[in-house]
């Protein structure tokens, strides 16, 4: 971590905001379904299940197909922030969030691409040692996109932090011009910012579950700007900045989790050794 800024509310009312997060409502019974994350109206992401016993979940839909970058921020954004407040970048992004709590907190971070199934995939990996295969699929939950892994540590003997930055499109999207020159730039000593909206989503399987019983604590960042940054990152084996803006308000989480973050996130990485 670089830098903490201090809680602040950010956004504009609901409605004027291209991305929000909602909670479906059953028509049947009334309660509440999904929770999602929303991007100019459409459903973008499926979140992890408000129960907090089912697994941690980021699972992209079919409508999610926009970003979110700002022209009038990219020239500042092509280097290194220092601090939270630079620039106004955070002004520049709050008009695309919905009204709430957020904590500004400017981390560096080592990126490494995922695909699902594959080496180092955290939903074949650790959620299944924890939550084993979905009993009706017989499979791992899928979240239907790449992501990048860059950060793991300890909360304590029964808790471990997860962090994932999430495209809201696939790197295969990205063109390739851009990438490139984002490659040679880091191969110069530049260290370009992204900026992202984050969640913290703290699961917990139900007791009597055959696992490796412990709390998952998902910091998820979801992309707002930087796509091209964050796979030129992981191509080149370098450093990006990332400027996440917390939701307070919209995790599985309670204040005091989020609270504990800036520590955790300075503690020396540590990886969780499974049966997986």
């Amino acid at each position: 971590m670089i830098k903490l800024g201090e809680p602040r509310r950010l956004g504009v009312p609901a409605p004027e905001a291209r991305l929000r997060f909602e909670a479906e409502q059953r028509e049947a019974r009334g309660g509440p379904g999904r929770r999602l994350l929303v991007v100019d109206g459409e459903p973008t992401f499926e979140l992890s299940f408000w129960c907090g016993t089912c697994p941690l979940l980021f699972r992209r839909l079919e409508t999610a197909r926009q970003k979110l970058s700002l022209e009038s921020v990219q020239e500042r954004l092509t280097g290194a922030l220092a601090d939270p407040d630079d620039g106004g970048v955070i002004d520049a992004f709050r008009t695309l969030l919905p009204e709430g709590e957020y904590l500004p907190v400017l981390l560096r971070v080592e990126p490494r691409l995922v695909v699902p199934g594959q080496e180092g995939d955290y939903f074949s990996g650790e959620q299944v040692a924890t939550w084993g295969l979905d009993q009706f699929w017989g499979l791992p939950e899928y979240p239907h996109t790449p992501y990048y892994r860059t950060f793991e540590t300890a909360v304590d003997a029964s808790a471990h932090l997860y962090e994932f930055v999430v495209p809201m499109v696939p790197p295969a999207w990205n063109a390739r011009e851009r990438v490139e020159e984002y490659v040679e730039l880091m191969g110069r000593g530049t260290v370009p910012t992204a900026v992202a909206v984050s969640t913290l989503d703290v699961c917990e399987p139900a007791v009597g579950l055959p696992a490796d019983h412990y709390q998952h604590w998902g910091l998820t960042h979801f992309l707002l700007d930087g796509h091209h940054k964050l796979e030129a990152a992981a191509t080149a084996g370098s450093p990006v900045q990332l400027l996440s803006l917390l939701a307070l308000g919209e995790g599985l989480a309670e204040s005091e989790d989020c609270a504990r973050l800036p520590a955790l996130r300075t503690q020396p990485r540590s990886a969780r050794a499974t049966g997986i």
